[in-house]
């Protein structure tokens, strides 16, 4: 099966060069269910119209390798459990998939004995010689904004807003981009929120799992040592003002503006999803055939982003908000874990982690050097950087405040 190309830890011209790259790629067409068809574990369009836009006429007609993602969207639409599809794939079981989906695809269960009129989105990336990739099965309902499109609106946003911000990182995988900005001007102490944390990239093997590039951490650091305080190079216990931005062009979540604090000494991003700002993707419904979008709506609608994202640039980096975000950790912060894989197990089932994930993120704790709430909280963000998985190291960043304030 194939998947689109991820990268985790980018910068921000990686990221831009690989969206353009996928952009040419795709082809968005709605098609009736009567049209689809499973074959041998891909997905086959037959009597779809050939798109035709600037890039000339292209054949839809073909076969599509279905993503992880996408197959987990076929099963919902037809209301095949996700788990027992996947495993007719695993287990090289296609004729069993082909079945299952072709039966409720041409058969719903509602009304078997009467002709079909569903009909879905389907997001492809095209690919000559061979077959093309289903990247997302969705409603004919589903509004698309477009990562690349997404990533120029924030952007837009954050030069409106005049604000000295800076992409650190940016992760994108075959459901979702995520993008994190940090203003290096920005800044508070914290330190109860980082009282006796150490950098727990210092140890070899974990900062070889995360495989970001040091020249991040050493642009931080001059700034954080001009903070003074006595504290020796590097280990000054200074966050900076940031947020993220992730979008899903197939479907998984909305647009989603979210706040973090950034810990300088090693990177961790504490998001703070209480103030996360959303854009569900919900749109009119589409024809069938080839999409051809409206360009002063869609216009309209990145102006709609780049606005909401000046309003939220101007709130969150700014030294008011930053304040306010840092005397609230500090107050949480110095609660004492004498016996961290005790408080890890009781943690663990309340908040989902895995069983390698409450392991990852105990290695985490006890080289961050921090027996507290706030150590437990730097664990699991310093922990999500090492996870191969954007996706899930969103989730795990979004879950530190939570965890910090269960301990």
């Amino acid at each position: 099966m194939s998947s689109p190309v991820c990268v985790r830890h980018a910068d921000l011209g990686d990221l831009v060069a690989l969206l353009n790259e996928q952009q040419a790629a795709k082809v968005d067409v709605v098609a009736p269910a009567s049209a689809i068809h499973s074959r041998d574990g891909h997905v086959e369009l037959l009597g779809v119209p050939p798109v035709i836009d600037e890039r000339g006429v292209t054949a839809v007609d073909g076969r599509y390798s279905p993503t992880c993602a996408a197959d987990g969207q076929i099963a919902a639409k037809l209301d095949i459990p996700g788990r027992y599809l996947r495993r007719l794939r695993d287990s090289d079981r296609l004729d069993l998939y082909d079945a299952n989906v072709n039966g409720l695809l041409h058969a719903p269960r509602e009304a078997p004995s009467e002709p079909d009129t569903r009909q879905f989105l389907l997001r492809l990336f095209t690919r000559p010689g061979q077959p093309g990739v289903l990247r997302a099965f969705l409603s004919d309902r589903y509004g698309i904004i477009d990562n690349l499109d997404v990533l120029t609106a924030v952007l837009d946003g954050i030069r409106s807003a005049d604000a000295d911000a800076t992409v650190r990182a940016c992760d994108l995988s075959e459901s979702s981009m995520h993008c994190k900005v940090y203003s290096p001007r920005v800044r508070a102490l914290a330190p109860n929120f980082l009282s006796g944390y150490r950098n727990p990239f210092a140890n070899p093997a974990l900062e070889a799992e995360r495989r970001r590039a040091a020249a991040q951490l050493d642009a931080w650091r001059p700034i954080a040592h001009r903070e003074g305080r006595g504290y020796s190079p590097g280990s000054e216990p200074v966050v900076f003002a940031g947020f993220r931005f992730s979008n899903s062009e197939t479907g998984h979540h909305a647009l989603c503006l979210t706040p973090e604090l950034v810990v300088q000494v090693c990177g961790n991003g504490l998001t703070l999803p209480m103030f996360t700002h959303s854009r569900k993707h919900i749109g009119e419904r589409i024809e069938a055939g080839a999409i051809g979008w409206s360009q002063d709506t869609y216009r309209k609608r990145l102006a709609v982003i780049t606005a909401e994202t000046r309003d939220r640039v101007s709130e969150w980096l700014s030294p008011e908000f930053l304040a306010e975000r840092v005397d609230e950790l500090e107050h949480q912060a110095g609660q004492p874990v004498t016996q961290p894989e005790q408080t890890l197990a009781a943690l663990a089932p309340r908040l989902g982690f895995t069983d390698t994930e409450r392991a990852g993120i105990l290695t985490h704790f006890i080289a961050g050097g921090q027996l507290t709430a706030a150590g437990v909280a730097n664990a699991v963000t310093s922990y999500s950087q090492t996870v191969p998985d954007p996706d899930r190291a969103a989730v795990l960043d979004d879950l530190a405040l939570r965890a910090m304030a269960l301990v």
